[in-house]
């Protein structure tokens, strides 16, 4: 089975954003967790602190730069996302913070606390 060029970005940019987690000292919970609303790209722990991140890759600015994808329709359901994960996990955690990774070409960042 082939598989198509934007899902094989968007794995790549998955993969990128796990190991900027990893290699930061976080714990990866979960990758690609699907709940009532939708999917959550990655779910992190480190410190006490549950991170949400949603990743975004894009081969060219062409269409706007990756983040600026993550709109506030989107914002507001990985929050319903996060609170039905939390609610579910037996993780104890202090705050969570929602990050967005992007993938643009060959840059690759994190937006920590994103929204």
């Amino acid at each position: 089975m082939r598989v198509h060029p934007n899902q094989a970005l968007g794995r790549f940019g998955e993969e990128r954003a796990a190991r900027w987690y990893v290699d930061a000292g976080y714990l990866i919970l979960e990758r690609n967790w699907r709940g009532r609303a939708g999917e959550v790209d990655l779910f992190c722990f480190r410190g006490g602190v549950l991170v949400v991140c949603e990743v975004k890759s894009r081969r060219s600015d062409r269409h706007g730069i990756p983040a600026e994808a993550v709109t506030s329709v989107k914002q507001g359901r990985l929050r319903q996302l996060a609170a039905e994960y939390a609610s579910g996990s037996s993780i104890r955690f202090r705050s969570i913070r929602f990050d967005v990774a992007s993938l643009l070409g060959q840059d690759f960042s994190v937006i920590e606390g994103a929204f």
